[in-house]
């Protein structure tokens, strides 16, 4: 299997939303957009494949000087990612500042505050639709930084949500501190999952923070250039995952929410087709 081949393989099973939406985009540029996802997903579940912190720091340390020294060191990821950055002239320092925010994951130090996960979903999440964009049309991505931010923010609180049964089991606690005070936990109470009644509270502030940013990017989605729209579709997908876990309530800290394929099938051809409509 050549590099292309198992990139897009291990996007496709890791991460389907990103994977299914880069079929959207033209052949030419689907391989360096699978190059960048399978980046994405590799630093992002590096906690599941160490026993220990160092563990976890020495990987992304071996990612640093794989991306500053632009060779893959025979990954296959990695030489494909490298041969990416410098075919579409993409900034190194974006790639860095992503893995330096991929440091959080390695501990169980709760987020301190909503200020505090907005900069970590935009150097990581936001960061990814931001440079999928420089890769598809160059001229156009600067003028989507912002767009990227909110698409970013609501995409990466949603992933956070769903996967609130794994994240709590080993002792993490993304959903921010404030937060959890507004709603009458604190960390140790949240993660011990006893407060069903709080936790729900806690979640439903959480979703209204992911859904304040989905209708943020929604309010301006119009505006991105027919030529871009694959790499927002994943930010399509949004409200439905919101709605699933706004209905599931506490029971999300038990069981990890998901949408059907069909429906993920759906909308994110009807956005690959229509775009956004302007707001009334």
């Amino acid at each position: 299997m050549d590099n292309d081949a198992h990139v897009a393989d291990l996007v496709r099973q890791g991460d389907p939303d990103r994977y299914l939406s880069a079929l959207y985009a033209p052949p030419a540029k689907r391989a360096a957009l699978l190059s960048l996802y399978a980046f994405a997903l590799e630093t992002a579940v590096i906690r599941d494949r160490v026993r220990e912190p160092m563990a976890g720091e020495i990987r992304l340390q071996w990612w640093r000087d794989a991306i500053s020294s632009g060779s893959g060191q025979g990954s296959p990821v990695a030489e494909a990612l490298v041969t990416t950055i410098a075919s579409h002239n993409l900034p190194r320092q974006t790639f860095l500042d992503l893995l330096e925010a991929r440091i959080f994951d390695l501990y169980d130090d709760p987020m301190p505050s909503r200020n505090d996960l907005e900069g970590y979903c935009g150097e990581t999440s936001s960061a990814v639709f931001q440079l999928a964009a420089l890769i598809l049309e160059p001229s156009s991505a600067r003028e989507m930084a912002t767009l990227s931010g909110h698409a970013g923010c609501a995409f990466g609180i949603a992933r956070i949500a769903r996967s609130l049964p794994r994240q709590l089991a080993r002792g993490q606690c993304f959903v921010p501190l404030d937060l959890l005070s507004a709603a009458g936990l604190d960390r140790d109470g949240f993660v011990g999952r006893a407060d069903r009644e709080g936790a729900a509270r806690a979640i439903a502030a959480f979703v209204a923070l992911g859904r304040e940013h989905a209708n943020a990017f929604g309010a301006a989605a119009s505006l991105i250039p027919v030529a871009l729209r694959p790499v927002y579709l994943p930010a399509a997908l949004v409200p439905a995952y919101l709605d699933a876990i706004s209905a599931r309530g506490a029971g999300a800290i038990d069981h990890t929410v998901d949408i059907s394929p069909l429906r993920r099938h759906w909308l994110l051809l009807r956005h690959a087709m229509r775009g956004w409509k302007q707001p009334a």
